[in-house]
Parts: structure tokens; sequence; C-alpha cells
């Protein structure tokens, strides 16, 4: 399936699925209800489109055409812009880029390999290869730096150092351990021309404009987590005005199939089992995360839709056979292969969503 399909697909979950308003009249049906209807097995065929329901029926929306949001902004600082760039340097930079002809000063940025071993066994992440490291900087424990003041590139040392007491591991607090260390070159405090051509970024020749370049790469990263986050305290803030009736096992059922569905398209986007995708990007299992995803999933559809009766923002067969025909010949496939599993209402109702939703997200008067 195509990424952008699955976007499609998937557009509640990745705008905030399960951020709840903390409210007790959006709980209108508990896990254990789900999870019972579901072992049911209920017949879902008789559950009509989401826009033949009387969604009224199900759902009261609250004021969306003035909604006030407020969101933490990101900002670039320097600093930000400093740390991309020494990231950059030490990434790119390599022996015939350092300095190799006098000893490790404070001050000095070196790559060093090193080995930390406690009662002659290594202890887990006690070892690196082509670290960078900031003399003076107190990143590593205290002598680990200091040890390395005097040192000539391509020596070896051994340091003999004890961890302090608190430690945030409790194998090494008070620990007596040596670290092996072999420094290998350091790096000049301005970087030379030659590692930034070998960036390989166009246009970009010198230090000074790699930070030009990182800097607007990060101010378009801002700009566009700002608007994720805008995006999201939009949807929060309507759905949280939002009141619910007792939807029926059949509705809930319905959306079960769906989550079943999109996890198995995003599962398979990343050559991973359902079971595995579900865990590592939202620590659930994969049952509790269907049950409470077709509940929200529910929620967030009824409401959208009910808003989409007010506005006259429905998706007319027209529009969503000229929006099927778009999406496709963008794949180089016929609309059929791009359905693939899915039906067409289901594109509807997912090219629905996204229409309310940029109509919500236009009635902000209050976002940063």
């Amino acid at each position: 399936m195509k990424k952008k399909l699955v976007l499609l697909l998937t557009a509640v979950l990745t705008i905030g699925m399960l951020a709840g308003c903390g409210d007790k009249k959006n709980e209108v049906e508990s896990s254990e209800d789900v999870a019972q209807s579901n072992e049911e097995k209920v017949d879902i065929s008789s559950v009509p489109a989401i826009k033949d329901m009387d969604v009224d029926k199900y759902v009261t929306v609250g004021n969306y055409k003035e909604i006030k949001v407020d969101y933490e902004a990101v900002n670039v600082t320097d600093a930000d812009v400093d740390v991309l760039v020494s990231n950059y340097y030490t990434t790119y930079a390599t022996q015939e880029d350092g300095v190799t002809d006098r000893a490790v000063e404070v001050g000095d940025t070196v790559i060093i390999d090193y080995v930390g071993k406690k009662d002659g066994v290594a202890f887990d992440g006690g070892t690196a290869n082509g670290a960078s490291l900031g003399i003076g900087s107190g990143q590593f424990i205290a002598g680990f730096e200091e040890g390395l003041v005097g040192v000539m590139p391509g020596e070896t040392v051994d340091l003999e150092l004890t961890f302090p007491t608190p430690y945030h591991s409790p194998e090494l607090e008070g620990a007596d351990v040596v670290f092996t260390v072999t420094v290998h070159y350091i790096l000049p405090e301005k970087m030379p021309d030659t590692v930034v051509v070998k960036m390989g970024i166009e246009g970009v020749t010198n230090e000074t404009e790699l930070r030009t370049y990182l800097k607007d790469m990060l101010n378009d990263y801002a700009a566009s987590m700002n608007e994720s986050n805008k995006q999201a305290a939009v949807l929060d803030a309507f759905l949280c005005e939002c009141e619910y009736q007792e939807f029926t096992p059949e509705m809930i059922a319905k959306y079960e199939a769906m989550a079943e569905k999109m996890i198995q398209a995003l599962a398979a986007n990343y050559g991973m089992t359902p079971e595995d995708y579900v865990t590592n990007y939202y620590g659930m299992e994969l049952t509790a995360f269907i049950d409470e995803y077709a509940v929200e999933a529910l929620k967030q559809h009824l409401a959208m839709q009910a808003v989409a009766n007010r506005e006259n923002l429905n998706i007319t067969d027209d529009e969503l056979e000229e929006m099927l025909q778009e999406y496709a010949t963008a794949a180089g496939v016929s609309v059929e292969k791009y359905l693939g599993q899915n039906t067409r209402e289901e594109f509807r109702e997912s090219f629905m969503f996204d229409k309310v939703f940029k109509y919500l997200v236009g009635n902000v008067v209050d976002a940063q």
C-alpha cells in the first residue's frame, strides 16, 4: 500500500488519535464492553456509511467556528544550530582533516575510542568507537576528560576512575573502573572547507554557508512541528466540546475491523507484524489498541460528519471519483488497484475528515 494511501486512511491516528479530554462526558463505552462486543463477532453489514447515519443521534458538537487553542511553539536558537553544525562536523571529518602533531588541551574536541571495564569485564554503555568529546565539557565522569589532557593523538591510555554516588546506574554507582582510551585526532577549532565539501550539499562550501543551510533546515522543521502542534490542539479542543450517546456494538465492531486493516497495512509498510508495530509505536497490546482506537475513531468521525452536514462539507460522488482518480494517477495505477482492500466509502470518509479538519483549522482565532 502506498504511503499516501496509508496517511489518508489514518488521519485520525496521526493527528492525535488517543488524546483524551479527561472528561467523563466522552466515555460512552468501556474497553471491556468493546472487547465483549468483539468476541460476539457482531454483524457489521447492516451499519450504514457514516454519511448516511443520523449522526446527531450519537453526538452533539460544541462550538467549532471559533476554536481557541494554545500550544507550545518550537523555536530555533543559536544553540540548536551550534549542536547540529557540530554533529555534521564530527560525522564528516576524518583523520586527514584532524590535528595530530600536538597534545590534547582543555577546550579541544577529540575523536576517541574507549572501553570501560569493571573488574576486568566491559560494562554496558562503556564502549564507543569514533566518539567526539569536548575536553572540559563535563560530559564524562570526573577524571576522564582531565586524563586525556597531554595525550598525543595515536596514543592509548588507561584511566583509573571511580563512578560518582549517586549515579543513575546502580551497578556502576561508586564503582572503580578502568577506561582504555585511544585518541585518534583533534578537530581543528575552525571547520576546514574540505570537510564541508565532503557533505555534498549543493551550494554549501564553507562553515558559514553550512550554518545558514542548517538554520534554514531547522526553521522549516520548527514550522512543520508548530503546524502539527496547532492541528493537534485544534482537534483536541474541538473533540472536548463534543458530547456522545451510547454506541451500538455493530458501530464499534465496524471501526474495529477498520482498525485491524489499518494496522496490518502500516505494519507491512515497516516489515513488522501488527503486534510488534503497535507495541513499538504505542506501547500497547494489539487487542487493547484496537479496542481503544475503534471507540476514539468512531467518536471523531461522527463529530466530523456532524460538522460536514452543517457546513455542506460532504464529499459528493463526483468529488470522490475525481480525488480517487487524482491519487491513482499520481501513484501510476488504476483506481481499482489504488483502492486495494479499501472501499470507496472508507475513502469518502477519510476525504471528508480531511476536508472538515481543514475547515476547523481555518476557524482558529487564538492560535500562536
